[in-house]
């Protein structure tokens, strides 16, 4: 194992001398989420207070932008970490193996709920997944076949919705929330309406994960603070983001509940509330020793005083791991074993 990192090490290097720096940046670059964006931008300013090194720089390139950045290769051009609302697929490690990004660190920080918020002067709904699948399916079945979703008020889905046009703001295809909302929520609610269909299998995946682009959703960028204001502005909109912007946000925007439960750090943290899941960063081992701070800022990320029950960052809405689940996370990213190790 030593053997091997100091070859990636020596490899690193290698690249790094290639790119023709005289010395290698000096600046950690962070790229990915805009849902883990705010936790990672918190660390890197704790970080930067130490004196040790420089503030992080960190962007909100949505995951799956962040994945392919990250994944372009390794060198002083390349982002160090890259982070995610969502886990690595196969295809963006293959891409990265392509490229000469071998070993990555996969670190789980927490989980998060997403949210289908408005503002709080408008009415708190009550959604199951079929009804948000109904209001957002490109094509919903009426008379045993698949039609233009023919939907245009809440009212139209259940008739104690308000009578209001259906809009809803929320994030693009490279989003790992628009993936997580789409397996989370649009796969299960399709169900009970497109297995009576009949339909084989892509068929049904297409079915069920098509979102309708008539204007009832509107994809808002990798911004979810954006999908706040523009709550704020049109009390009659809702918005599909992380739980954290609307822990932020509290006094302007409210959740809806699903089957009953409002999203809250508690209902998210007992998995009472059905739509959560994972975050992560990923950290490119190539760069550890090159690029200065990485350990450390894993290190910080990864601490009690960030990421624990009682961290800054639970403050911010990051929901903890678990006390089950906790040491070994926090054991394998400070040791940056790598994924299939």
């Amino acid at each position: 194992m030593k053997h091997s990192r100091i070859l990636a090490a020596t490899a690193a290097l290698a690249v790094f001398a290639l790119a023709g720096t005289a010395q290698a940046r000096d600046q950690i670059r962070i790229v990915g989420s805009s849902t883990v964006f705010p936790f990672s931008t918190a660390v890197a300013e704790q970080f930067g207070k130490t004196g040790k090194f420089k503030t992080p720089v960190v962007e909100s390139t949505g995951t799956g932008g962040g994945f392919k950045l990250f994944c372009a290769g390794a060198g002083e051009d390349s982002p160090d970490i890259s982070n995610a609302s969502r886990a690595i697929k196969a295809s963006e490690i293959e891409t990265c193996k392509q490229n000469g990004v071998t070993e990555i660190t996969e670190i789980k920080i927490g989980y998060d709920g997403i949210v289908i918020a408005n503002s709080k002067s408008g009415p708190q709904f009550n959604f199951t997944v079929e009804q948000v699948w109904k209001a957002l399916a490109k094509q919903v079945p009426v008379d045993g076949k698949l039609v233009d979703n023919p939907y245009k008020t809440w009212s139209d889905i259940d008739p104690s919705f308000p009578n209001e046009k259906i809009e809803v703001y929320g994030p693009p295809p490279t989003s790992g929330t628009r993936d997580a909302f789409v397996e989370l929520v649009m796969d299960k609610g399709c169900e009970a309406s497109v297995k009576p269909l009949g339909l084989d299998a892509d068929a049904t995946k297409k079915a069920c994960q098509a979102v309708r682009e008539d204007g009832a959703y509107v994809e808002a960028g990798e911004n979810d603070n954006l999908i706040v204001q523009k709550l704020e502005a049109n009390p009659h909109s809702l918005g599909i983001f992380g739980f954290s912007f609307l822990d932020q946000n509290a006094d302007k925007i409210q959740g809806s509940k699903m089957d009953g439960i409002v999203p809250t750090f508690e209902t998210i943290a007992d998995h009472s509330y059905e739509v959560s899941r994972p975050l992560f960063i990923y950290v490119k081992n190539a760069h550890v020793g090159v690029i200065p701070g990485i350990k450390e800022y894993v290190a910080e990320f990864m601490s009690d005083k960030a990421s624990g029950d009682e961290g800054y960052l639970a403050d911010k809405g990051l929901i903890p791991l678990p006390t089950s689940e906790r040491p070994g996370v926090v054991a394998k990213a400070v040791a940056l074993t790598p994924m299939g190790s």
